[in-house]
């Protein structure tokens, strides 16, 4: 499992925006920005949006390859980079469990029958030198 340094968790709990990339089924990258959780017990990220998305269509694959996503966050000359798997859910509780952590970042969201949880297990991550020791 992943564990962020203490610079790093940081970062990710600030109030910023990311970029997510996932991979089409062409091979090609989908790049979104979004806004996303840490979870720094279990080395998962999280995003939510709509079941219809097409970060979300990406993320479910198109092999039996376990697709692949990654998170980059930039503020000026700082940045971090999240690489790992991803899975969808629409498991109401783990959704439910996103969004409390999601208004503790950003803010508070609607209901929203539609929405499902992109989770990246983290395996990789990459970032400014001084937040990487």
């Amino acid at each position: 499992m992943i564990h962020l340094t203490p610079e790093q968790r940081v970062f990710v709990t600030e109030r910023h925006l990311a970029t997510l990339t996932t991979l089409r089924a062409d091979g090609t990258p989908h790049v979104v920005p979004v806004a996303f959780t840490w979870d720094p017990e279990r080395g998962i990220a999280r995003v939510t949006t709509k079941k219809s998305s097409v970060k979300a269509r990406n993320a479910r694959g198109y092999s039996e390859v376990p697709p692949r996503a990654v998170l980059c966050q930039v503020d000026g000359g700082r940045w971090i980079t999240i690489e790992g798997t991803a899975r969808v859910s629409e498991d109401p509780n783990e959704i439910a469990h996103a969004l409390k952590r999601y208004a503790q970042r950003y803010r508070t969201l609607e209901e929203d029958p539609v929405r499902v949880l992109i989770e990246i297990t983290a395996d990789k991550v990459m970032s400014s030198t001084y937040m990487a020791r």
